[in-house]
């Protein structure tokens, strides 16, 4: 591995997602975002639930991740994540649905007492999330 980059690996329990080369990495804490660099402290962070990029080439590209834990060492950046999605992967139509069937669960809530706000606000940001890549990945392709 040069020394101008790391190794970027996201996994999950059902596939590896990414296995690339890459500049730099930008990925969801859950305290909020990390930046890594070649040659970072070595670091354990939980993940948070938002959009991970990497740039490799001159180029961008996108993820939605959200649990899970990820190890930063000097030459790798290692992502255990409990869901992870390529952008280009993400099919805009049905992750608007899911983001207007949080909502509405989010919404009736209110009216329920037995409402488990946590998984309902997760379910939401994880929708919201998937767009978000999704809008990235369209971008590029348009750029291109």
């Amino acid at each position: 591995m040069a020394a101008d980059s790391l190794q970027l690996e996201v996994v999950t329990l059902e596939r590896e997602v990414i296995r690339d080369a890459a500049s730099e990495v930008q990925l969801p804490g859950a305290a909020g975002f990390l930046g890594v660099l070649p040659g970072h402290t070595p670091l354990l962070t939980e993940v948070g639930t938002g959009v991970l990029s990497y740039r490799k080439g001159g180029q961008t590209y996108y993820a939605a991740v959200s649990g899970g834990i990820a190890e930063v060492l000097g030459d790798r950046v290692t992502v255990l994540a409990d869901s992870a999605e390529l952008a280009e992967e993400i099919d805009v139509e049905q992750a608007q649905k899911a983001l207007d069937l949080a909502q509405e669960k989010f919404a009736a809530g209110v009216s329920n007492p037995a409402t488990d706000w946590d998984a309902a606000q997760r379910a939401v940001a994880r929708a919201r999330t998937r767009l978000e890549a999704a809008q990235h990945a369209g971008a590029r392709a348009h750029a291109a």
